[in-house]
């Protein structure tokens, strides 16, 4: 399944829910909440629990706001519509609430069932929660609704409290403008006294627009597009310094044990944009930009992202977030299970990231203050660095055939490749690796031990204009159902980084194959691949370049290929195309 194909699925399909997965397991035992850590203390997935103690284990797209009287100091954290924990019923964005940030209660749903306007079997999703005019103004997404051309909607009910009753209007904030756009994932933001609406997803891209002082409509002629199609969702904004921060989602939020979801980030100093990444790329680009913030790091927790964020009494901001165990990755058979998490964010560079980059935690860590005092240390977590160069593994391409360390699996016609000033050229090929017509790879040895590779690819797919999956680049292979393959691919409209992997066997309907994304292709790509080998598994995680020098760092697969594993290339996915690789080059990987 290509990297939108999930969401698309889901909202053709009723009561998804946020998957399209079908059922394929009976059912476990709901289990109580475990006690309280020590007052200071966390760890995720963060403490949510019913009345009774039944321990809740689904809180997708969380939203946060403080109770504005100050008689009652707690924090209202609000979810998108599922069930809370194993056999429940469904859940219309339940309410939670925490006195710590860390423990917290359900309190009660928005919604009891579904509101008239949404369409038969449709569902409401990524609730957004903001205090105006003496109201809290609860927005939120309908996957599909009755109402004009039908498709998703956004729509509000208003409180005087954070717990309800909500009244709710029938009126659609953004309207619905049939199935191509995908109008998901309300953010509020004000500025200069106005508010904005931010919303959108792959079908269409995020976009925004001015809404109604009461905050009930939108102003239609004000719509601004703020990321190109095909790429983002889940937006969040916020302040920082001179600057508005664009943090937004990529990839497929609900593959089970292979999502591969991770959030991006660009600014502006308009709050409308245009926003770019730390490279200067915008994220309107087709080449489109961002700077990775929160990707997962080889622990288990698998797809993070569509965020909000917290600031403690100390001044230090938190991500909040959701992630999937890899080790429980469904909820009652058929939705991805995806708990809420909570991380600190840092400020390195004048650009957010998760835990100076290390990613979602899963261990004992200092929770928010919720008085004034210490914090935790901000600290930029180093990446995989080249060590000694494996010459057996390394290819400059400088002659004019291919030198016997490489070999193919399917072998193409010699007239598709070729050695040419100094760069191996091969030919995109009409194939893949999933189904269908098999692709060529050429490959070669790997040492049996933790190895970095690296290869600066070029290809000449036009930079704009839409296009099946063409796509060139490295993949570690051990068959075609067990690799990861980390390439330069258009994806419609776009150009992308893709880190995917495959595997097989898997449980009966369980997903073979997952993506992640990782930062922007330019005119030469340099890509890298890190593999640690531990006893009985390897990780796997993804860099990029522009300029050889100054890398990003992408998400962590972790894969059971076996140190037998061979490195190849790829260029496949649509003939008439040519993936051109200046080198490729393995080293051991320098230890910390």
């Amino acid at each position: 399944m290509r990297l939108v194909c999930a969401a698309i699925c889901c909202l053709l399909l009723s009561g998804c829910s946020g998957t399209s997965s079908p059922r394929f397991a009976a059912f476990a035992a709901p289990t109580l909440a475990p006690a309280p850590l020590p007052s200071g203390q966390y760890k995720n997935p963060l403490r949510m629990v019913t009345a009774s103690g039944q321990a809740v284990e689904s809180c997708a797209d969380p939203t946060i706001i403080r109770e504005q009287d100050p008689s009652d100091p707690n924090w209202y954290l609000y979810c998108t519509t599922d069930p809370l924990y194993e056999g429940s019923v469904i859940h219309w964005l339940p309410i939670f609430k925490s006195s710590d940030l860390v423990n917290w209660t359900h309190v009660g749903d928005v919604f009891q069932q579904a509101p008239s306007w949404i369409a038969s079997g449709a569902s409401i999703w990524a609730p957004e929660i903001k205090f105006f005019g003496g109201l809290y103004h609860l927005y939120y997404a309908a996957s599909n609704t009755n109402i004009g051309l039908g498709g998703s909607a956004i729509f509000v009910a208003t409180s005087v409290s954070p717990t309800g009753p909500w009244s709710a209007s029938s009126n659609p904030v953004i309207e619905p403008s049939g199935p191509s756009r995908w109008t998901l994932d309300p953010e509020v933001v004000e500025d200069a006294g106005q508010r904005y609406i931010f919303f959108g997803s792959f079908g269409g891209g995020i976009a925004a627009r001015q809404l109604s002082p009461d905050g009930v409509t939108s102003v239609p002629a004000s719509e601004v597009q703020i990321t190109v199609s095909d790429r983002y969702e889940g937006a969040y904004v916020v302040k920082h310094g001179d600057y508005f921060y664009l943090l937004a989602s990529a990839s497929d939020c609900c593959r089970g044990p292979l999502t591969g979801y991770s959030v991006f980030a660009g600014r502006s100093p308009n709050l409308l944009g245009p926003y770019v990444d730390a490279e200067g790329v915008p994220l309107l680009d087709a080449r489109v930009g961002g700077t990775p913030v929160l990707a997962m790091n080889g622990n288990r927790w698998m797809g993070p992202g569509h965020n909000t964020m917290v600031t403690d009494a100390n001044g230090q901001d938190w991500i909040i977030y959701h992630a999937i165990d890899v080790n429980h990755p469904y909820l009652n058979g058929s939705l991805t299970r995806r708990p809420a998490l909570m991380d600190r964010l840092d400020w390195i560079d004048g650009w957010p990231v998760a835990r100076g980059g290390a990613g979602p935690s899963d261990v004992v860590e200092a929770a928010p203050a919720l008085v004034s005092g210490s914090s935790a240390e901000d600290l930029e977590q180093g990446m995989d660095s080249p060590g000694t160069l494996v010459q057996q593994s390394s290819e400059e391409f400088e002659g004019t055939s291919l030198s016997s360390q490489w070999s193919w699996i399917r072998p193409p016609s010699t007239s598709s490749y070729s050695i040419t000033n100094g760069s191996f050229l091969f030919n995109t090929q009409n194939a893949e690796l999933q189904s269908g017509t098999l692709a060529s790879i050429l490959n070669e040895w790997l040492p049996a031990s933790d190895v970095l590779l690296e290869v600066k690819l070029s290809t000449n797919v036009p930079a704009t204009g839409s296009l099946p999956y063409v796509q060139s680049g490295v993949i570690i292979y051990s068959d075609d159902a067990n690799y990861v393959k980390l390439v330069e691919v258009a994806i419609h409209g776009t150009r992308q980084i893709e880190f995917g992997k495959r595997v097989a066997p898997v449980q009966n309907a369980y997903p073979k194959y997952g993506t992640s994304a990782v930062s922007s292709p330019a005119d030469s790509t340099f890509l890298r691949i890190a593999r640690h080998v531990f006893s009985d598994h390897e990780s796997y995680t993804a860099y990029s370049s522009h300029d050889g020098i100054h890398w990003e760092r992408g998400s962590t697969w972790d894969h059971h290929l076996g140190t037998s594993a061979r490195l190849g290339l790829v260029s496949m996915g649509g003939s008439g195309y040519t993936g051109s690789f200046d080198y490729v080059r393995v080293f051991t990987l320098q230890q910390p």
